[in-house]
């Protein structure tokens, strides 16, 4: 289908046409994930509530005194989300099942500290 509709516009819209050519290979990425991880990756809300919460955390702050403070808040964030997905019941994305793509199957999981 991608290919179908590079080839309509090639005609009436040239540089559209190369660069969904060029495109293609990022754009169909996902396809080489598993089927259930699809409508996943099709969804932007993991990156929305994230961005949502920076926002609220900064809002908070209100004047941040250098970079460098912005980059450890929005860094904590970002380990804190990790950290959350990580142990999360109902994973975003397993490490199990995405490693059915890998060439190196065998996931092992760290052992969680007591």
């Amino acid at each position: 289908m991608w290919r179908e509709v590079a080839d309509q516009a090639r005609l009436r819209v040239p540089r559209l046409a190369a660069f969904m050519h060029e495109a293609e290979p990022d754009v169909l990425a996902y396809m080489q994930f598993p089927a259930q991880h699809r409508a996943k990756i099709h969804s932007a809300n993991p990156l929305e509530r994230l961005n949502a919460d920076i926002k609220r955390r900064s809002d908070v702050v209100g004047i941040f005194p250098n970079e460098a403070a912005v980059i450890r808040l929005i860094g904590a964030l970002l380990l804190e989300q990790n950290d959350e997905l990580t142990v999360q019941r109902a994973r975003y994305m397993t490490l199990e099942t995405i490693a059915l793509m890998s060439d190196h199957p065998i996931v092992r999981l760290p052992s969680l500290a007591d």
